[in-house]
């Protein structure tokens, strides 16, 4: 207590010292400048001169010096209302009581002053006293002890780390998502849910439930909801989201039930989802109005799936009537149209029509001035993501317009051009007027699927006097009909229209170059497809033609870089890849002609005509195994081409499965009735397999289909021959008969030949002798069996390739040309056959 006192005297002491100090430098202003507002402005007190404090000897005797003892304590006083002098600093300060009669800060009582406690915070402690030296900041104590370490198994330090983990498992599944990689995506979400419910049962175990995370657990199960329906795992969705719905923590859960009908709408249970969507509807507020139309626009669909189209009509009516959209102006013509109410069509179509698009004009992109600064400004705006939204835009409400106008325009009225006409008066009076005219163009397009050319031309040919932007379309449309139609001259002639109307419609230019190509004009067909190009590089059409022009110039190259480019832009396109493969196999590379192929029969598996290709590929490489793969897939898709028929029974008979090929040959002959060669090999893998008895009765009826086949014939007499048959000798006349007939005909044609020369030379006797003997000939000829049948009447080639061996290499058999056969050879291929194993 006594240093306390000490202590207080000390600093009172200080304090009457730095007072006394001041008042020694404090002026009154003399009268005579009081008009100077800035006397004294630079005057310098030295009382704020700390440097010399040292050398201050009243400073330093105050701070040795200031001992003193204790005031009296005083008593209390009630109060200290009554009005008191206040104290100045130019006379005595009056003695100032507090309100709880203690008297204040620095005021004096029985001639002592009261101590000033504020002073502490200036640093002045007993401390100082002591002989220690002024530090008010505390800067003798040194740095500040370092922060304290976090113990990482501390259980609340374990907690936010699992959290954090949790957290960034959800957004990596989120991601994972938005890159495509569903499974990734599911993978992430069920690891963040175990972490999740690890995280759950730790809060719980080392505190409150009430410091568990809700919003946490809330985007966990929505997201592995949302992960589940991303993978078509629809029940597990389902699950979680119920999860969410009926726990009462979640205060927005309730909204999930629209995701619930999403997927009970994808189910196709429209029913369901009607029951979901509508209980959505009830949670959602209403001032989300934008959320309650999608909602609303959602039951209408799944009303129009479930084929109760008077409620999907109330709901697209009330959508329309609040926010009207495209969409639902579209689906509200659909069910008008489903249930056949023409008038409420017609109302429809004026609300789709009417429905704002909110996009700027064309004009605000195009620049007024030569304003550099503006045209700059127009060009950066001009094909921005805003401007390309706005397009997108626009074209969607042009194909909902243009497809509900085809829809409604056949039953609006009697007639489907009084609908036409109909919908496009109600187009003109819109902000649509420039789908008027290609509603006449479709038009035009309808009469064609009529097959009514003439109208069709008639409505094409009205446009003709429209803008050049409808003049160029229909006249491209009239050159593709004459096109179509192989008047050559009118579709160059509306081709040239259309180029000269509109010089930059690709459309026009691609079928001014297909009338040039049909006239084989080739170089300048490829310029006209080149300027289509240029005009706009995604002309597919004008590229297809393109690499087709240079192949019929054998400028493989630059055809295969045409393809290459278009396969670039259409990837499943069945076309280009064969053209790719043919170009290479025209290159001589089979291998990538194989490959090409390879892809082209992932599109279409079932194209018999690659596979047969890709077969003979594989033959041409020597793989009989894989040709005879693709080849038997094309016999099964298309058991009617003869060269696939025909290379499949060559391959049993080289593996020695004559009874195998018996059934390809059989159903060539059902093909090819007229032709012999199939029934004669037919009858050589009887005799091949060992079966002489049906192989005869085969022969016999060759014989009576084709009774002058001379190779039938030896065959018959054969086989009679051999297995004893009385029949032999009939054969063997009727063999010499034909054998005369052949020799007859062989003369026949050199006495023509002859006749020919000889009139080229004599003139027209030699015409009228050769004719003369031609017709004793006939005559001659004519009471012989089988010369009026469809045999007789082939030609030479037919018949020469009635002599090939049936039973010789199936390979080399169509390549090789035929050549008539002698008795020898004949014979000798069946001493071949009667010398292999039965």
């Amino acid at each position: 207590m006594h240093n306390l006192t000490r202590e207080i005297k000390c600093i009172c002491k200080q304090l009457q010292y730095y007072t006394e100090k001041m008042m020694q430098n404090v002026h009154l202003a003399p009268e005579e400048d009081e008009d100077d507002l800035y006397s004294g402005y630079n005057d310098y007190n030295p009382i704020f001169d700390i440097e010399d404090l040292e050398n201050d000897t009243g400073f330093q005797q105050a701070v040795r010096t200031s001992h003193g003892r204790r005031p009296p304590v005083t008593a209390k006083i009630p109060s200290t209302s009554a009005s008191r002098p206040l104290g100045t600093a130019f006379g005595s300060r009056a003695t100032l009581t507090s309100s709880m009669g203690r008297p204040t800060t620095g005021a004096i009582q029985d001639g002592v002053s009261r101590p000033m406690t504020a002073v502490l915070a200036a640093g002045y402690t007993k401390a100082a006293m002591r002989g220690s030296s002024f530090d008010p900041l505390g800067q003798a104590r040194g740095p500040a002890p370092p922060l304290e370490m976090k113990n990482p198994d501390s259980s609340e330090e374990k907690i936010k780390q699992l959290e954090k983990k949790v957290n960034e498992l959800v957004e990596e599944s989120c991601i994972a998502n938005s890159c495509g990689d569903l499974k990734l995506a599911l993978e992430k979400a069920k690891e963040a849910g175990r972490k999740e419910r690890a995280l759950v049962r730790q809060r719980v175990q080392t505190s409150t439930p009430n410091n568990i995370n809700i919003d946490l657990t809330y985007s966990v199960l929505l997201n592995l909801a949302s992960q589940y329906a991303a993978n078509e795992m629809y029940a597990e969705a389902l699950n979680t989201y119920q999860v969410i719905v009926k726990n009462k923590m979640f205060s927005n859960g309730g909204i999930l039930k629209v995701n619930m009908g999403n997927i009970y709408l994808k189910q196709q249970n429209y029913s369901k989802a009607i029951k979901f969507y509508r209980m959505a509807l009830d949670q959602v507020p209403s001032v989300y109005k934008e959320m309650r139309i999608n909602i609303m626009q959602n039951i209408g669909v799944a009303f129009i799936e479930t084929g109760r189209y008077i409620d999907a009509i109330h709901s697209f009516e009330h959508i329309m009537s609040m926010s009207p959209n495209l969409k639902a102006g579209y689906n509200l013509i659909l069910c008008y149209f489903a249930t056949g109410d023409r008038e409420q069509m017609k109302k429809a179509f004026q609300k789709l029509i009417a429905v704002p698009l909110e996009v700027d004009d064309d004009d605000k992109y195009i620049s007024t001035n030569d304003d550099p600064h503006t045209n700059l400004l127009i060009e950066a705006i001009k094909n921005d993501s805003l401007r390309q939204m706005e397009r997108e835009r626009k074209s969607k409400a042009e194909e909902y317009i243009m497809t509900a106008a085809k829809l409604i325009a056949p039953v609006i009225e009697t007639s489907f051009a009084a609908g036409y006409d109909w919908c496009v008066e109600v187009v003109k009076a819109s902000h649509y007027v420039e789908l008027a005219n290609d509603l006449e163009i479709n038009k035009a397009t309808t009469y064609l699927r009529q097959k009514d050319f003439k109208q069709a031309l008639e409505t094409l040919k009205m446009l003709e006097k429209k803008d050049s932007r409808v003049k160029s379309a229909a006249a491209t449309n009239l050159s593709f009909l004459y096109y179509l139609e192989n008047d050559l001259a009118q579709a160059s002639k509306y081709a040239d229209l259309a180029v000269n109307s509109d010089r930059y419609n690709p459309a026009a230019l691609t079928n001014k170059g297909n009338t040039v190509f049909a006239n084989g004009d080739y170089e300048k067909a490829a310029e006209f497809y080149k300027e289509a190009l240029r005009n706009d590089s995604s002309c597919t059409e004008a590229l297809y033609n393109l690499g087709l022009t240079y192949k019929k110039l054998n400028r493989l190259d630059e055809a295969l870089d045409c393809f290459l480019k278009l396969h670039a832009i259409l990837r499943n396109s069945a076309e280009v890849l064969y053209q790719i493969a043919n170009i290479y196999e025209m290159m001589e590379d089979p291998n990538q002609a194989i490959e090409w192929l390879m892809q082209m029969i992932s599109i279409v598996p079932t194209d018999p005509k690659i596979l047969a290709k890709l077969g003979k590929l594989y033959d041409n490489e020597g793989d009989k195994s894989q040709a005879f793969h693709y080849y038997y897939e094309s016999y099964r898709y298309f058991p009617s081409n003869i060269e696939v028929i025909e290379w499949l029974g060559a391959y049993y008979i080289d593996t020695q499965s004559c009874e195998k090929a018996i059934e390809y040959f059989e159903r060539a002959e059902l093909i090819l009735p007229t032709q012999v060669k199939w029934p004669l090999m037919v009858a050589s893998c009887y005799r091949r397999s060992g079966n002489y008895q049906k192989a005869l009765e085969k022969y016999k009826v060759i014989h009576r289909k084709f009774p002058e086949n001379v190779e039938c014939l030896q065959f018959l007499v054969r086989l009679c021959t051999d297995m004893g048959l009385k029949e032999v000798q009939e054969y063997v006349t009727k063999l010499k008969k034909v054998e005369k007939l052949k020799e007859i005909r062989e003369q026949r044609i050199k006495s023509g030949r002859d006749g020919s020369a000889r009139s080229r030379k004599e003139g027209n006797a030699g015409d009228n002798t050769g004719g003369t003997k031609g017709e004793k000939l006939s005559a001659k000829l004519k009471p012989l069996p089988g010369t009026n049948e469809p045999y007789e009447s082939s030609s030479s080639k037919e018949i020469d390739a009635a002599y090939i061996d049936p039973l010789g290499p199936q390979a080399e058999r169509p390549k090789t040309a035929a050549r008539k056969r002698t008795e020898e050879d004949v014979f000798a291929d069946e001493e071949l056959g009667d010398l292999l194993p039965e």
